[in-house]
């Protein structure tokens, strides 16, 4: 059963919207439907984190607490929630909560703007994490800039919440908020708004049939890179049909031969979960984006994308992936190698969706992966190279090298492994694939680097993976 409303729990109350804009953004209905003006916006792309908000969502019994950007959540996607404003951080008796109180002892505000973002980012460090260790505290508040007070006193009032007590007033009203989530549910959703169409189908079958009927939609997930045709082109999209409400499509399985994420499971889920396997691509994803991006971005929704720049698509060829395509009929599994044949442009067809993707589990290779950016947090590559090789007595049995940012689509290095391919490491034969990258890519200069930038720095991460494995020591890099 489907339905033409959306409901959600803001301050201890059931929220209901009747047919709402499919297109409206949440942190606009928050500053001029709820008259809610502490959330600010600031880039309206997910980039400075102003518009942070938390929301609470029911998982086994518990809310699950998760700060997301705002400006680029289109308010029909958060039904089923429990939205947290900073408004809603202090108590009915005007007490401030622990965040902000050690915030204003710590004198982490200046201006303000940005203010309410740190806040809202710490609230959800404060109730996800037990201990506070740096690089928690850095990693949660990565994807909120801030330009007056610089970043110590924050950092500062963030350790101080260790000493503080957690049984704040959302502990205390926690009953209430299950109690409500509950009756809610998660309903599956069908809007029609003047021209345009939302739905929230909430298993497979479902969305095959929308998929019939309306061929024409734009499939939503995260929404970090779609919603910005709203926010910033200032575009309308007609059709929406979001993901995420298909939990049959969020899961993460093992068979010992590869790994299998679910189309719908979020960056940050699959991030604590591949560092035991690839070390590298955990690192490569905590420097992606941010947590609220991570949150709701999905591997899925990064191949779909076809960005060249997109940070996971190299290391995904490098491991040679399996995309697990569904149609309305039949499924299709292709390799990811196979899968981009143009700038933004993919194999996948009208009426398709990305099932999940596999990931192989190479026991005996070495896998290697590097990010290089103007800014090292929360910032888009000027270039990304992953490696992934095989040696046995002293011999490269086998080598896939892919880099993205190199080329108008992300690629895998094809003449410079075959240059390596039952080779000796050695430099004479570093030299010789370092010069081979010139046969496989072209760069182009734009706005992140210069071309012929791009070309000394892909050789040089070339010539750092394998120094890094003759040494067996890491070579620091700050970007």
């Amino acid at each position: 059963m489907s339905s033409d409303k959306i409901n959600f729990i803001h301050s201890g109350r059931i929220i209901e919207i009747l047919n709402p804009d499919p297109n409206e953004t949440l942190l606009n209905f928050v500053r001029t439907k709820l008259k809610k003006t502490g959330t600010k916006e600031g880039c309206a792309e997910g980039g400075c984190g102003a518009c942070t908000v938390v929301l609470g969502e029911l998982k086994n019994s518990d809310i699950s607490y998760t700060a997301v950007n705002s400006c680029i959540t289109f308010l029909p996607t958060i039904a089923g929630k429990q939205l947290i404003l900073v408004e809603d951080l202090i108590s009915k008796d005007n007490s401030l909560h622990p965040v902000q109180e050690a915030m204003v002892k710590c004198h982490g505000s200046q201006c303000g703007f940005c203010t309410p973002g740190f806040i809202m980012s710490l609230f959800s460090m404060f109730k996800n994490h037990s201990k506070f260790k740096e690089d928690i505290i850095k990693d949660s508040i990565a994807g909120n800039l801030c330009r007056c007070t610089g970043y110590k006193p924050i950092i500062k009032a963030a350790k101080s919440l260790q000493t503080k007590n957690k049984i704040d007033h959302f502990v205390k009203n926690k009953k209430k908020t299950i109690f409500l989530l509950k009756k809610i549910g998660n309903k599956s959703i069908i809007i029609y708004q003047k021209n345009k169409k939302y739905f929230a189908p909430r298993y497979i079958s479902e969305l095959k049939k929308i998929l019939k009927k309306n061929t024409n939609s734009k499939l939503l997930s995260g929404g970090t890179d779609l919603s910005l045709v709203v926010t910033k082109e200032r575009k309308d999209i007609e059709s929406i049909i979001y993901m995420n409400s298909i939990k049959e499509l969020n899961y993460i399985k093992n068979n010992n031969k590869y790994i299998e994420v679910g189309a719908t499971t979020s960056l940050n889920d699959f991030e604590k979960y591949i560092v035991k396997y690839y070390p590298d691509f955990n690192k490569i994803l905590k420097r992606y984006g941010s947590t609220q991006i991570r949150n709701v971005a999905t591997l899925a929704g990064n191949i779909a994308t076809a960005s060249p720049i997109g940070d996971n698509l190299p290391l995904l060829m490098a491991l040679d992936c399996q995309i697990v395509l569904q149609g309305i009929k039949k499924s299709k599994i292709l390799s990811i190698n196979d899968f981009f044949i143009g700038y933004r442009k993919t194999k996948l067809k009208t009426g398709q969706f990305i099932h999940s993707i596999r990931i192989p589990i190479f026991k005996k290779s070495i896998f290697k992966a590097y990010k290089i950016s103007k800014r090292y947090d929360d910032d888009i590559s000027s270039i990304c190279a992953a490696f992934n090789l095989i040696i046995e007595n002293k011999k490269i049995k086998e080598i896939k090298i892919a880099y993205g940012g190199m080329s108008a689509l992300p690629q895998r290095a094809t003449y410079c492994e075959k240059v390596l391919l039952n080779s000796l490491i050695t430099m004479d034969v570093i030299n010789k694939a370092k010069n081979a990258l010139e046969k496989d890519f072209s760069p182009i200069s734009d706005m992140r680097a210069s071309g012929s930038y791009r070309k000394v720095v892909a050789k040089n991460l070339l010539e750092k993976c394998f120094l890094e494995i003759n040494t067996k020591k890491l070579i620091g890099i700050y970007s």
